[in-house]
């Protein structure tokens, strides 16, 4: 059998931390995990008082990963942050940015995408990942080279909405690097931790093994030349949707909310995470926004009315429209076929926000 990282995971959830009891994985000790050509390595990072009673949980967890299928040799080392001297009389510094990108060396998986897009949302279940999706496929039916980067690690929704659910992602050779093939689906390259894993287990990681993976599905995968990569961003506004955004600075942010109060109150928050970190908002879109009856015809606005358009012209930032509560964009999407790819009036609307983007 292949080496399986949900594998992995599993089987160090069963070292403790001998002072917690606690598993390394779930109380945030493993801070790496890197397979190459059947070599897989594991940091753990400790406090530097504890590195000789973590030993045995060390040998431990070495011992863990050589035992499992496709690994040829396993290293786990421990690893630690000191805190910097301070200076007599000088303030510290503190950092804009505590996360710091680690790029591999040699060619770079994003070095021929011209414009990087987040679709971002910082409350779930709003239909982010849904119009990300569409809003790729319509700049698909335009012309553009057009990428995905599915960055919810814990809820990746690109292999159902794409209709690649249950495919498992290759390698490949590019100048001179090994580097994750993308899958290819109406017109758009795809990658999405759901082609990494296994199985349809939860992905038990913390803030640090999820920005990390992100950042692989980004430099270590073979976009080739993209106009767009359109990003569906995790939810909310915490450690890993900071972290993405400071390392790679899209070029904008298209925020999803729903009419609902609640969630424009969360919409808020996103606008707010990407002014501070310098990323312009291209515009919010209104999901969910009326549901036509296919009985009666009556439109009824099940989450509020005009509710992300006044909050549009509140914030200042640019209403790119209102997607409606419609029965065929959640067929479709269960089906694999966006709606964007084909002729409808809803498709319309997507094909209207792409070009809004494109401008």
């Amino acid at each position: 059998m292949a080496y399986s990282e949900s594998a992995a995971l599993k089987a160090l959830s069963d070292v403790r931390d001998p002072r917690t009891g606690r598993d390394i994985v779930s109380a945030g000790i493993l801070s790496d995990l890197i397979f190459e050509d059947g070599t897989l390595r594991a940091v753990l990072a400790i406090d530097p008082a504890l590195a000789q009673g973590f030993e045995p949980a060390r040998k431990s967890a070495e011992d863990t990963l050589s035992a499992l299928e496709g690994v040829s040799k396993a290293s786990v080392i421990l690893t630690a942050h000191k805190a910097a001297p301070k200076l007599s009389g000088a303030k510290p510094k503190r950092s804009s940015n505590p996360h710091q990108a680690r790029r591999p060396e040699g060619y770079q998986g994003d070095s021929q995408i011209g414009t990087v897009l987040a679709v971002s949302s910082a409350k779930g279940g709003v239909g982010k990942s849904t119009v990300a999706v569409n809003l790729a496929a319509a700049l698909a039916k335009l012309g553009k080279s057009v990428g995905l980067l599915d960055a919810d690690i814990h809820g990746p929704s690109a292999p159902i909405l794409l209709g690649l659910k249950g495919v498992r992602a290759k390698t490949e050779e590019a100048n001179g690097r090994r580097l994750i093939k993308p899958f290819t689906a109406h017109g758009i390259k795809a990658m999405s931790i759901g082609f990494l894993t296994e199985d349809d287990g939860p992905i038990i990681w913390r803030g640090p093994m999820v920005q990390g993976a992100i950042s692989k599905m980004l430099w270590d995968v073979n976009w080739g030349k993209l106009d767009y990569l359109i990003i569906d961003m995790p939810p909310g506004t915490g450690d890993a949707q900071l972290g993405l955004a400071q390392d790679i600075k899209p070029k904008g942010a298209i925020i999803v909310s729903t009419p609902q109060d609640l969630a424009l109150a969360d919409a808020r928050k996103g606008v707010k995470m990407f002014e501070k970190v310098d990323i312009p908002i291209i515009g919010l879109v209104e999901n969910m926004a009326v549901f036509i009856c296919p009985d009666c015809g009556g439109a009824h606005h099940i989450f509020g009315k005009d509710g992300a358009r006044r909050e549009a012209e509140n914030m200042g930032v640019p209403y790119l429209g209102a997607a409606p509560l419609d029965m065929a964009i959640r067929e479709s999407g269960d089906a694999g076929f966006p709606i964007a790819a084909g002729e409808s009036q809803v498709a319309e609307f997507f094909e209207e926000m792409a070009n809004a983007v494109i401008g």
